[in-house]
């Protein structure tokens, strides 16, 4: 009898597929197979018989044996103790987060978490003591990290103990608990599993979204910061309309009391939020823009910026939250996009009750510490030189990041490091080097992604980069090659001289602690551009 899997029902040992890897059922072989199909399986297989199918993926032609499979499948995972548990918990209002490892009950400080081979029965769970806490998901194509940082900023201020995740960690009280890229439902289960954590902050990126889904099933708040041309090419995604679907899921965790914020001055969400029924609230570099009066006039959240300080609105209630050009983050008014991060953030805590002045309060001060929101428009001034590093990863956000530096103004040369990831497609990494062609830099050092080299030869995204740019006119012996994102800084800063701006566009954790932790050696030390760059 041939299974789903093209060969007789394929028993739980390890079958190899033809990369070479052991794949195996998670249930041992007595409760799916009997005996007769173990060594009718064997027999073929030694015969080089049975057809090479992965486990869990149906023969197209024969849907019978499909079938019987997946009943197969199914009655081995029943667990009756693990439903009965959360039908439970929804009776009681309780959220529930379900992993292959454990169960947990309630979030933060009410929450409890049971190991799935030890779950207690319904009268052991200490149900007065389970509860949800208040939750807010970050999404979109930049300013993710930055928005999650600076709500959790407001939310501490605000009294909660705040835990958040985002592509750096897990943090819980400015305290790093992960390292690495915990955008996904590992970081969401990381925060709302700490036991100390009384509001949430989750960074929720594309590939968790397409990969795993949303790690919860209920969240009180929601913000999409933008939608820009990104990730083309992976899991189905393939232009703005289906990248912006993607990002949009997080709406389904929102109920009637829930807030999605959305960007107003982005066509794409314009667009999209016609087809959504839950509540939003809208930000927009303009307060006159005229989806923003629209909102405002039936009592909706809104909140832009006019004559020169950002204003908040609801139900008819106007709230100054302050002078832009005096909010650290903004770097004088220039940053343009941290002003809307800046207003998505505000629309965010607004919604999950924290104050107008608190608001305000935090965004008077918040970036003044580079501390406050590192590998982020972090800014350096020594040796007559001035150094802005940033985590700029496509286009859109290394523009943004190019015309901060160009308002900066100087009598000095322009020197750029460029990379990027190698799962873009080659036509995203043309685009990237175009953008910055058209701010004409007198420098642009070509580097390896090290951590985010995926598939790519040692060079190969380079060469790519360093062949359009030449297109775009740029000379050659401006356009140097380096191996790692530390050694283009270090070359970049052993070109510099009095006057120069340097901007740093730095992806990888260690990377980034590497060329941060040189940038401050060199102002501590009082190094001059011109000297040598000291070894490491």
């Amino acid at each position: 009898m041939r299974s789903a899997l093209g060969w007789p029902d394929a028993p739980s040992c390890a079958r190899p597929h033809h990369g070479g890897m052991a794949l195996a059922f998670a249930a041992p072989l007595d409760q799916l197979f009997s005996a007769t199909e173990v060594n009718e399986w064997a027999w073929m297989a030694a015969r080089g018989e049975a057809e090479l199918f992965a486990p869990g993926h149906p023969h197209g032609g024969d849907a019978d044996s499909a079938l019987a499979m997946l009943r197969r499948h199914a009655a081995a995972e029943r667990r009756p103790d693990l439903l009965a548990l959360i039908i439970a918990a929804n009776a009681r209002k309780v959220p529930v987060l379900l992993d292959d490892d454990a169960l947990s009950l309630g979030f933060g400080h009410g929450g409890h978490t049971w190991p799935m081979h030890d779950l207690p029965s319904i009268e052991e769970v200490p149900w007065p003591t389970l509860h949800a806490i208040p939750i807010a998901l970050v999404t979109g194509s930049n300013g993710k990290t930055t928005s999650v940082r600076l709500l959790a900023a407001m939310l501490k201020a605000h009294g909660l103990r705040t835990g958040f995740s985002c592509t750096d960690g897990v943090f819980f009280e400015g305290l790093r608990l992960e390292t690495g890229d915990y955008s996904g439902p590992a970081g969401a289960r990381a925060v709302l599993r700490h036991g100390e954590v009384e509001a949430a902050v989750l960074e929720t990126a594309r590939g968790g979204l397409l990969r795993r889904g949303l790690a919860i099933a209920h969240a009180d708040a929601a913000l999409v910061t933008n939608i820009s041309d990104d990730h083309f090419g992976e899991y189905g995604i393939d232009d703005l309309d289906g990248l912006s679907a993607t990002k949009l899921i997080v709406a389904r965790a929102l109920d009637a009391n829930g807030a999605l914020v959305l960007n107003a001055d982005d066509a794409q969400l314009r667009e999209h939020a016609q087809r959504l029924a839950c509540r939003l609230a809208w930000f927009s570099l303009d307060d006159d823009h005229a989806l923003l009066r629209a909102h405002r006039s039936g009592g909706g959240a809104t909140c832009g910026m006019r004559d020169g300080h950002l204003w908040l609105e609801r139900e008819w209630r106007r709230f100054d939250l302050g002078t832009v050009e005096a909010m650290p983050l903004t770097a004088q008014g220039r940053a343009l996009y941290n002003i809307s991060n800046i207003a998505g953030a505000a629309l965010l805590a607004d919604a999950l009750g924290v104050s107008s002045t608190t608001i305000g309060e935090v965004l008077a001060r918040f970036g003044r510490d580079r501390h406050d929101n590192p590998g982020r428009l972090e800014q350096w001034q020594f040796g007559g030189i001035h150094v802005l590093m940033d985590y700029a990863h496509n286009p859109e956000g290394l523009r943004g990041l190019l015309a901060i530096a160009q308002g900066m103004g100087g009598r000095g040369r322009l020197g750029l490091i460029l990379g990027q990831a190698g799962n873009r497609e080659e036509a995203e990494i043309r685009a990237l080097a175009a953008v910055a062609a058209s701010f004409a830099p007198d420098l642009v050092v070509l580097k390896d992604l090290e951590t985010y080299m995926r598939g790519r030869a040692h060079g190969e995204v380079a060469g790519l980069l360093r062949n359009e740019l030449l297109a775009q006119g740029l000379l050659a012996d401006r356009l140097p090659m380096q191996a790692s994102e530390s050694a283009a800084a270090r070359h970049a800063l052993g070109w510099a001289r009095p006057g120069d701006l340097l901007v740093l566009p730095v992806h990888g954790l260690k990377a980034k602690s590497d060329v941060g932790g040189l940038l401050d050696r060199l102002e501590a030390e009082g190094w001059q551009a011109g000297q040598p760059v000291p070894a490491t």
